[in-house]
């Protein structure tokens, strides 16, 4: 079993997990987080002035999968969180010792 830690922006989070509806997972959870990657953040403004906002909103999406799904799960993963742009987010693959 693995476990897949997605975070995507926070405006796809709805098409990916509407698709992981359907697909063969043990378990989902899901979380609004903040952070930044090599985008380093982005200037606002309010007001007269500008700001820098230092983390950016993301939804982290955490889903275990058999072993066998893992390669159809990140291309299915990949397909609708990928815009192309700096800023996607990440995926990451871990294997799981055990299961309760």
């Amino acid at each position: 079993m693995k476990q897949i830690v997605t975070i995507v922006r926070p405006h796809l989070a709805e098409a990916v997990l509407g698709s992981l509806k359907r697909a063969p997972v043990e378990a989902i959870s899901v979380h609004e987080v903040k952070g930044f990657g090599r985008q380093k953040g982005y200037l606002d403004q309010y007001g007269d002035s500008e700001f820098s906002e230092a983390f950016l909103p993301k939804v982290e999406i955490t889903l275990y999968i058999e072993d066998s799904r893992v390669e159809e799960m990140l291309e299915r993963l990949v397909k609708l969180a990928r815009t192309g742009r700096m800023g996607d987010g990440k995926i990451f693959v871990m294997p799981v010792t055990s299961f309760l």
